[in-house]
């Protein structure tokens, strides 16, 4: 939030006030500002690697590129019956992958939660320290528990492994598409959560709940090891 603007919510009503001028709108406009702050799912650019036809050539260990990745949540929050969605990241992802014989093989990718944020230092600091309790839980993590063959001109591949989210492990299938970069390669996915399955307790704070459900969501850049 940019300096100077502070936002008070209440009575469900939220009151801006922006250099001393305040300017008082309900729920519907302030649902509407904030979804429109929601960031787009994750995408590639260019699916596909239709311009391969040796797969030998992804042979090897990939590594995940600091800072140019991220992972977070995309969940919907209701203000006094307004739906409002909202998305949360980090570029603190970390995380290596091998291919062999034409199939990702391999992949352990570790998500720092510590530094998730949305739009909202409130919400952060909910759910860091309420929600997922990140003191004792500071990181997630995806490992591919079955191998997937990476065909040319395959636009997607279905990811099946294991999701660890607040110290619970759930086995979850991830649809991503993939591409290739002037670098490297670049796999984007998200995949439905229910926060139950990992022992989250959705927030609800009277004026604003969470839904049950979610999305967890990722973007990651690679580069092949030398």
């Amino acid at each position: 939030m940019r300096t100077g603007t502070k936002i008070a919510i209440g009575a469900g009503t939220a009151v801006v006030v922006l250099g001393g001028a305040a300017l008082v709108f309900g729920p519907g406009l302030y649902a509407d500002m904030n979804a429109d702050r929601a960031e787009a799912a994750p995408t590639v650019d260019s699916p596909g690697v239709s311009d391969v036809t040796d797969v030998a050539a992804f042979n090897g260990d990939w590594t995940v590129v600091e800072g140019e990745s991220y992972a977070g949540y995309r969940v919907d929050e209701v203000l006094q019956g307004q739906d409002v969605t909202v998305t949360g990241r980090t570029p603190d992802v970390a995380g290596t992958v091998s291919v062999a014989d034409g199939s990702v093989t391999a992949a352990e990718i570790t998500v720092d939660m510590t530094t998730v944020a949305t739009d909202n230092d409130n919400r952060d600091e909910y759910f860091r320290d309420n929600a997922l309790n990140t003191g004792e839980f500071p990181t997630s993590t995806f490992t591919l528990t079955e191998p997937v063959a990476v065909e040319p001109g395959a636009e997607s591949v279905a990811l099946v492994g294991d999701l660890t989210v607040h110290g619970v492990t759930v086995p979850v299938t991830i649809d991503a598409e993939v591409g290739l970069t002037d670098t490297g390669a670049r796999v984007a996915g998200s995949v439905p959560v229910t926060f139950a399955d990992f022992g989250v307790q959705a927030p609800d704070l009277g004026f604003v709940s969470v839904e049950e459900a979610g999305e967890v969501e990722f973007l990651l850049d690679l580069v092949q090891n030398p």
